[in-house]
């Protein structure tokens, strides 16, 4: 299998000093690629800015913004059987970046802000008998929203978790699945859901066209 992974978080210049971001470690998706390389499969990895090394063996693109994750995805996604969208991509980011540090007294009150691109979806809507996993964090209301965002977006997974997930080694997290399968894995290392996730990323590439088509026909 080649399976393309994203980690990470992005950041989004306001000026040559502030940005946009969030806390995201990228240790999720880190641990993803290496569990699938691991299984002997053929990873590749793009990164947002973290502090994790690259890992051993596999090939790593390292990028900033969620329009140049972006283009490393699409870049890459053809070339491979799925994608693993665990990066925690900036939803918005300034309409306009200051080429110059912005002084104190000079700056707004407020930033105007425009949506970055939607790179799972963009993903989804071209997959064929590709898969695409993405993931949710959410803070109320956890297993509805991400049932909502994976049949909005079309997804064959997505992977639950919530704010407690950022930054830590041990997590909880849920896999969904669009048959309404569910898998929850309570207090383990990061580890062991990257494990599970790869063998969920396995079992849909092993189902391919017949998943997706049945699938759609149940929407």
């Amino acid at each position: 299998m080649r399976i393309l992974v994203t980690a990470g978080p992005t950041r989004e210049p306001i000026d040559p000093v502030r940005y946009l971001s969030n806390d995201s470690s990228g240790r999720m998706g880190f641990a993803i690629a290496r569990a699938a390389k691991r299984r002997g499969h053929s990873v590749t990895l793009v990164s947002g800015p973290t502090n994790l090394p690259d890992p051993r063996g596999i090939p790593t693109y390292r990028v900033v913004t969620a329009k140049e994750m972006d283009e490393a995805v699409q870049a890459h996604f053809e070339s491979s059987d799925g994608l693993v969208m665990a990066a925690a991509v900036s939803d918005f980011r300034p309409r306009r970046a200051s080429r110059q540090k912005i002084k104190k007294d000079a700056m707004e009150e407020s930033i105007a802000l425009i949506r970055n691109p939607d790179i799972v979806a963009r993903a989804a809507k071209r997959k064929g008998d590709r898969f695409v996993i993405g993931f949710a964090l959410e803070t109320e209301n956890g297993e509805r929203n991400a049932l909502d965002k994976m049949k909005r977006k079309r997804l064959d997974a997505i992977v639950w978790n919530d704010a407690s997930a950022i930054g830590a080694r041990r997590s909880t997290a849920t896999i969904l699945l669009r048959d309404g399968e569910s898998t929850r894995i309570e207090a383990r290392t990061k580890d062991t859901i990257a494990n599970a996730i790869v063998r969920t990323a396995e079992r849909l590439l092993a189902e391919g066209g017949t998943r997706e088509s049945a699938t759609h026909a149940r929407d």
